[in-house]
Formats: C-alpha cells, structure tokens, sequence
C-alpha cells in the first residue's frame, strides 16, 4: 500500500464542507433577491416554501439539502478511515473524486440544471462512495474484531 499522510484524507472533506457553506450563503441572497423584485413575501417561507417561491430560490435550497444528505456518509468514512488509519492512496483517490463529482453535481444544479447531466454526477459521486466503503469494510470489520 503506498503510504499517505492519513490527515489528507480531511482535505476532500473541507472542500465540501466549504461547498456547502458557500451554498448556504446563496440561500439568503436569493430569498433576498426574490424578496426585493416583488416575487415573495416572508410568508411564502413560513411553512418551507410555498408555491409562489421561484425556481431560482428553491434550486439553492434543494441544492444545499442535496449536501446535507448523503455527504454525511462521506464525511463518516472519511473519519473513520483516518480513526482506523486507512487511509491509502486509493481511498484517497476516491474522496477526491467524490468531493469533485458533488462540485459538478452542485454546478449543474445551480447553473443550467440539466437533470440527464446532474443525475450522471450524482449517480457517479454515489459510486464512488460505495467504493470508498467497499476499502473501509476490511478495516472496519478488523477494528470490530467480527469473524466472518
């Protein structure tokens, strides 16, 4: 196994966290920008969002809760493969590439919104996770000291 500095494994990590964070940001302005164009009133997010709320402020919204869903699961094997100390290159490589399918998956949505285009990113980013764990399995199953 080629030897990693087991902490990169946080870097793919903040770079969603900070995707995130600056998607949260364009939530606010875009309600914002809604409010002062005439096209809501605060009671149009009294219950969530109610029919009148454009697309442009529901695509930011339903893009920061896509980066509060699953992520959760990449953010868990990325502390648990640094706990274990599993950090190899592969699992590394696949982080990268998880954070970077959910940067294009996020850029879709917020941009052209191609649903075709944004499922493949999704779909892929989804793989990539499966493989991450697939690497985590072993070592979690050795930490649990579970026979199999």
């Amino acid at each position: 196994m080629n030897e990693v500095n087991q902490a990169q494994i946080f870097l793919p990590a903040l770079a969603l966290v900070g995707l995130t964070f600056i998607v949260l940001l364009l939530i606010p302005f875009q309600r914002f920008k809604a409010a002062l164009n005439g096209l809501v009133t605060k009671d149009d997010f009294k219950l969530g969002e109610s029919d009148r709320v454009p697309e442009f402020v529901v695509i930011a919204n339903r893009s920061y809760m896509n980066l509060l869903e699953l992520p959760i699961l990449f953010y868990f094997a990325c502390t648990l493969s640094y706990l274990l100390e599993a950090v190899g290159i592969e699992v590394l490589v696949l982080a990268w590439g998880y954070a970077l399918l959910r940067f294009i998956h996020c850029a879709i949505h917020l941009s052209y919104n191609n649903v075709y285009h944004r499922l493949i990113a999704f779909g892929l980013s989804n793989i990539v996770l499966a493989g991450m764990w697939a690497f985590l399995l072993p070592p979690v199953i050795a930490a649990a000291k579970v026979t199999v």
